[in-house]
């Protein structure tokens, strides 16, 4: 059953807030600079999300939904539990993917996160957002088999940040399986009690 139109138009506008965030930065962003991203009519954006704020809060609320749903289709392809080889190898799949297919996604996050130091309410949002991720992540390893406390699962999910930062503004060079592999390996040897 499709979504109704309004939760359709609202995630088309979200991934339009996306697109422009990749592409020109916060510097960039407005309602109509979304409008043409999400190829609506102009003025849609603004009957949807009044300001611009609440538009960048919904930019960050559907990056975190679409990381759910890559999250939940890469466990679905998990058949057992996992080890620690294992949890390097997802993270390193997980890293290669997000730093190619959805790059422009991750330099969307960035731009929110630099933007979140000035903007208390969206600071607030990505606050809860961190908060819901590490529940989320946490669930995933118990699923998993992996008896990972939810201070590893902050602490990796940090590390993960940081390792897919490098990927994907090229400081580690050219974004390959055995770059992803290396930075998990060194992530997952990092904490401790993972696995």
């Amino acid at each position: 059953m499709a979504p109704p139109p309004n939760s359709a138009r609202r995630r088309a506008i979200a991934d339009g807030a996306i697109a422009v965030l990749a592409r020109a930065g916060v510097h960039g962003f407005s309602h109509r600079a979304v409008d043409e991203a999400a190829g609506l009519p102009a003025g849609t954006t603004s009957n949807y999300f009044r300001s611009r704020d609440v538009l960048l809060g919904a930019a960050a609320e559907r990056v975190l939904e679409l990381h759910r749903a890559d999250m939940a289709a890469a466990h679905a392809l998990v058949t057992g539990p996992v080890d620690r080889d294992g949890l390097v190898g997802l993270i390193a799949l997980s890293l290669e993917f997000s730093a190619t297919v959805h790059r422009a996604r991750y330099l969307a996050v960035y731009e929110l996160t630099l933007e979140a130091t000035r903007r208390p309410e969206l600071q607030r949002t990505l606050d809860h957002m961190q908060g819901e991720a590490v529940e989320f992540t946490l669930a995933q390893h118990r699923a998993l088999g992996l008896d990972t406390s939810r201070e590893d699962v902050g602490t990796l999910i940090t590390l993960f940040g940081g390792a897919l930062y490098t990927l994907v503004t090229g400081q580690a060079g050219p974004v390959t399986g055995a770059a992803a592999r290396a930075l998990a390996r060194g992530m997952v040897a990092g904490v401790g009690s993972v696995g």
